[in-house]
């Protein structure tokens, strides 16, 4: 009798133990943001939408990739959710519970709320979150791209642009932006940021803004900008994803002016977009995940960047920019970027 007691005494203990150390092992890949470099760790890169087309998303997806090329324990999946918005939490929800993932990677506005109610269900997940703004969440680590900040300079160039001497600009100081969907991003910073960035080279300088209702339909967005230049629009910034080649199409056809956010997208139309801002997501996502591997970062955590820090600029070296804008408008435009990135041109960041 005593003897099968000590036995069972053997494995209460064993199990015991075995329980305890799988809680330590779990803890370091999970609880805490800590991994074990030697453990391996995968990562799922999560694209609200489609890689092709959007630039956050293509360097968001080529610097996850190029940061796991680096480090033989991570792993990579890119996983495209489409641009139905309502399948999105259903989905991710799905994923996460396969188990396979340590971390869910994203850059939407729109996605934090999502995996807040995905990590309540599997806490052990860790997200981290390009182009958003999100604090307190134990989780959850967010950083926001300065876009008041970007609109705030494009809309300054747009201003220059549309009071100048170009063949296509006209009297009436009416600036456009088309959007594929409205968010508070948008509303609240890129919109605002482009008007005021204009209204510094001219206070009387008005502003169209058109939504199309989706990230692909370019007609849609050929019939917006066709409809603005009619309105007296003769340079137009632009949210679209796919649809974007739509405004790009109407400028060209009509004679008409266009600023990128995020990207280098002269070569699409020589002459007709005119400046290029750029968003150094692919820099900023290898850092993120060295901090990931490290264990430095710090969830619940928000930053906001911008051009100070190196993460939002503008293309002024490409043909595009230097062959087709007058040397005067070159020279106001540079010298104002030179003040952004020095910190010395002052602006009030509106709440989101």
């Amino acid at each position: 009798m005593k003897k099968n007691k000590d036995v069972s005494t053997v494995i209460l203990l064993t199990v015991f133990l075995f329980i305890l150390a799988a809680a330590q092992i779990f803890a370091a890949g999970g609880s805490d943001g800590r991994i074990k470099k030697d453990s391996g760790f995968s990562i799922l890169v999560y694209i609200t939408g489609m890689v092709a087309g959007s630039p956050p998303y293509e360097l968001l997806a080529a610097g996850a990739e190029s940061f796991a090329a680096a480090h033989d324990t991570v792993r990579v999946k890119i996983y495209e959710a489409g641009f139905n918005q309502a399948e999105w939490e259903e989905q991710l929800t799905s994923l996460v519970a396969s188990g396979e993932y340590d971390l869910v990677l994203g850059s939407n506005p729109s996605l934090p709320e999502i995996c807040a109610r995905v990590g309540e269900k599997f806490p052990n997940v860790r997200f981290i979150i390009t182009d958003a703004w999100f604090p307190g969440n134990p989780r959850i680590a967010t950083w926001l791209y300065n876009q008041y900040e970007q609109s705030f300079y494009l809309g300054y160039l747009a201003g220059l642009i549309t009071t100048g001497s170009l063949r296509y600009a006209n009297p009436d100081k009416r600036i456009g932006f088309i959007a594929a969907q409205e968010y508070p991003l948008l509303n609240n910073h890129m919109l605002p940021g482009f008007l005021d960035g204009a209204r510094l080279v001219d206070p009387g300088i008005t502003l169209d803004f058109r939504v199309v209702g989706n990230w692909f339909d370019a007609n849609k967005a050929a019939e917006l900008a066709g409809s603005m230049i009619d309105a007296g629009v003769d340079i137009f910034a632009v949210i679209a994803g796919g649809a974007a080649q739509g405004v790009i199409k109407t400028a060209r056809e009509r004679g008409a002016y266009v600023v990128f956010h995020n990207t280098n997208e002269y070569k699409s139309a020589p002459g007709i977009i005119l400046g290029c801002g750029v968003m150094e997501q692919k820099k900023l996502v290898e850092e993120i995940l060295a901090e990931v591997l490290a264990g430095t970062v710090q969830y619940g955590s928000a930053r906001l960047v911008g051009a100070a820090d190196g993460y939002l600029g503008f293309i002024a070296n490409d043909p595009g920019y230097t062959g087709y804008l007058p040397q005067d408008i070159q020279a106001k435009f540079n010298a104002f970027m030179d003040d952004i990135r020095a910190g010395k041109i002052r602006y009030t960041l509106p709440p989101l």
